[in-house]
């Protein structure tokens, strides 16, 4: 089971001019985001020549809600320090507008985006992914770092549908739900498959939703 993952940490507009342009980075290579997840030069390549041979961007989203569109990507590509970007955020529009303001006010600090792992390596050490190879599906406009608790809520709603994956699925899932691998493992420890532990497993998720929150306020 595969879930589709963001990638958050703060990523500034370099610009953002009075008609909704900007320009900025919706990523940036070797830089550690809160789920210990680093993004290699070359990662984005294959996606982005796949979106390039079908004449399309990816869609331009606030806070990755697919129902949401607040603009239009004009330019993505790689440079020397990230997913460089330029867009135009659609101001004649309210969610547009409104976008754009809370990115002048700093309320919303940065960009994030919305991905598939492809390819990656551990760092066992350090207890960190490194992609080498993403989907790429959207970029979105984001208050950073707020995705995490999200996913723990889709992880805590899976267990209570029942839902029954093997032990390295359910890694898996939770990895891409954006758990470090250590947190993954040790909820796996806790025997997820047998009911009786299955309260022991919801208050380990809890807690990690209390962390998260306290490192985000």
């Amino acid at each position: 089971m595969i879930t589709r993952c963001t990638f958050g940490a703060p990523m500034e507009l370099k610009a953002l001019e009075n008609d909704g342009e900007f320009s900025g980075h919706a990523s940036v290579f070797g830089n550690l985001d809160e789920t210990r997840d680093i993004v290699k030069a070359g990662a984005f390549k294959r996606s982005l020549k796949e979106w390039k041979a079908r004449k399309e961007m990816p869609p331009f989203l606030w806070q990755h809600n697919t129902h949401e569109p607040i603009g239009v990507i004009t330019s993505l590509k790689e440079d020397d320090i990230g997913l460089a970007i330029e867009g135009r955020f659609a101001v004649k529009t309210q969610k547009g507008a409104e976008a754009a303001e809370l990115f002048r006010m700093k309320a919303v600090r940065g960009l994030s985006f919305g991905y598939l792992p492809v390819k990656w390596g551990y760092d066992e050490e350090g207890d960190i992914r490194i992609l080498s190879d993403v989907d790429l599906f959207e970029v979105s406009a984001a208050t950073i770092p707020a995705n995490r608790n999200a996913r723990i809520e889709d992880v805590k709603a899976a267990l209570s549908a029942g839902q029954l994956l093997t032990e390295r699925e359910f890694e898996d899932f939770l990895r891409d739900a954006g758990f470090s691998r250590k947190d993954a493992k040790g909820i796996v420890a806790l025997g997820y498959r047998d009911s009786s532990r299955r309260d022991a497993v919801g208050e380990l998720l809890e807690s990690l939703r209390r962390r998260n929150a306290a490192l985000i306020s």
